[in-house]
């Protein structure tokens, strides 16, 4: 028994999956079948038709199909063919991409691959039309937006250590040691090159900028460059203590708007693992930050200069590599507490073991250079063996080789006025040495070497008294009084 269906097919053409019938029955066909309508008659009454009518485009093109059906019995019907196109339309302008469900065996007969051939000129005569459609659904659709980067929130230590750097870098300043050269061995030209780089910053409103001795020492020309600035200003050396390595620059024509001064902290109250921020020109690489905590604290470092003991030394694994010398350390407020000066290294490089000048020393060295012109420091007025001679002098194996052996006493010196013996020759026999004094006591201080009498005099102020323990060849150890002189080093202006 037949299903009753309405009097109408389910694709709006000619043909379709279900055609119309006497008495409204619904008859299943089959695609790509002739329909009983379709009688040798039926098609002579249309041509007939069509040939008594003024043809048009349309025609034109219906006429196209009907010879295209009648060329390719096995062709899909219209109603296939165009919903097939519109489907590879929709699917190729689509900006998203459809899933196409994998093809069973039945879909791969020999029936469909014949379905499958190319479509004839009538059929892509559409092509036009289904792809205007096509593009105007895909123009309807949702734009697909890439994702920008998102930036990164900063936690409060990271906001922290951003601000202190934004405050501080532009009062550090790149400091460029030139010397004069010839040109050549057969000419008296001479140009300017520099001789090596380091860091500084800036002191004061004055144009003061303080960095290492050893930075600008053998400068025949320097100059100081400011953060943002490619102007490169001269500067001229105000002063400086080669035994602590300390100097001060003075800017000839600084800029119009100087960088303020970086706030003084104290060394002294620092304390073993809090944090400290290293800011320099490493390698010339201007204004770099780097980060670490102090290490230790009251370490000795010999001076690059004059080989005396500099006391108190900041020890910090903030890396510190060539061109950091001369700048600043700061603790976690922005303050200085030191000058970064040297590292421990069998490299060069950092090695996560660095020395600052600790800003307390420092102080009063750049205040007397900027006020007097001039370094002050307590003096005895003797000239030290090197350690090791005493020993070479008395043999190896003699008793009583610690202290320092005097060699020389000046004349007028606080040590000539309280009798401290000098080393001579024997006046019977030249070839023979008569040793001086050798300093074994700076009051309750025993003093074992040059670096022990150098940190006792540290602590004490031109003008003050003394006692020497001093061993004297012949009479035994004997304590001398002695009133400190001044070690006095003046600079032009």
């Amino acid at each position: 028994m037949a299903l009753a269906l309405p009097s109408f097919g389910l694709l709006n053409s000619r043909r379709g999956v279900h055609g119309p019938t006497a008495g409204g029955v619904g008859v299943p066909w089959r695609v790509g079948s002739r329909s009983s309508s379709d009688s040798p008659t039926r098609q002579n009454q249309i041509r007939h038709r069509r040939a008594t009518r003024k043809p048009t485009s349309l025609d034109a093109r219906a006429s196209a199909r009907d010879d295209a059906d009648e060329e390719t019995p096995h062709a899909k019907p219209l109603g296939v063919r165009f919903t097939a196109a519109t489907l590879s339309g929709l699917l190729a302008a689509s900006p998203v991409a459809m899933p196409l469900a994998p093809m069973t065996s039945s879909e791969t007969s020999p029936r469909m691959q014949q379905q499958r051939r190319p479509t004839s000129s009538a059929t892509s005569a559409f092509a036009p039309r289904v792809l205007n459609r096509a593009l105007t659904a895909s123009a309807a659709a949702p734009e697909l937006i890439v994702p920008s980067g998102a930036s990164t929130v900063l936690d409060r230590e990271e906001t922290d250590t951003v601000k202190l750097f934004k405050e501080a870098t532009p009062s550090v300043v790149f400091i460029t040691n030139k010397v004069f050269a010839r040109v050549n061995a057969y000419s008296l030209d001479s140009t300017e090159i520099p001789r090596g780089a380091g860091s500084g910053f800036v002191w004061d409103t004055n144009g003061h900028i303080v960095t290492n001795y050893h930075v600008v020492r053998g400068a025949d020309d320097l100059a100081v460059a400011f953060q943002g600035d490619t102007t490169q200003y001269d500067a001229t050396l105000l002063g400086y203590d080669e035994d602590k390595d300390v100097a001060v620059l003075s800017v000839k024509k600084p800029p119009t708007t100087s960088p303020p001064p970086i706030p003084l902290g104290r060394s002294s109250s620092l304390q073993v693992g809090q944090k400290v921020f290293a800011i320099g020109n490493p390698f010339g690489l201007d204004h770099t930050l780097t980060t670490g905590i102090v290490s230790g604290l009251g370490r000795e470092l010999p001076s690059g200069n004059t080989g005396r003991p500099i006391l108190n030394v900041v020890q910090t694994d903030a890396a510190i590599n060539p061109g950091n010398s001369g700048g600043p350390l700061l603790d976690s407020n922005g303050r200085l507490v030191g000058i970064n000066t040297a590292i421990a290294s069998t490299s060069g490089s950092s090695s996560g073991v660095g020395f600052a000048l600790p800003i307390d020393s420092v102080k009063g060295i750049v205040e007397q250079v900027i006020q007097f012109g001039k370094v002050t420091r307590p003096n005895v007025g003797v000239v030290l063996a090197p350690d090791g001679a005493l020993r070479q002098l008395l043999g190896f194996n003699a008793d009583n080789t610690d202290g320092v052996l005097i060699l020389g006493v000046a004349d007028g010196s606080a040590a000539a006025m309280a009798g401290i013996r000098g080393t001579t020759r024997d006046v019977v026999d030249p070839s023979k040495v008569v040793l001086g004094d050798v300093i074994i006591g700076f009051d309750d201080a025993a003093v074992k070497d040059a670096s022990d009498l150098f940190r006792a005099l540290d602590a004490r102020r031109a003008g003050e008294t003394v006692t020497l323990k001093v061993r004297r060849n012949g009479v035994g150890v004997v304590d001398v009084k002695v009133t400190l002189g001044e070690k006095v080093t003046k600079f032009g202006v």
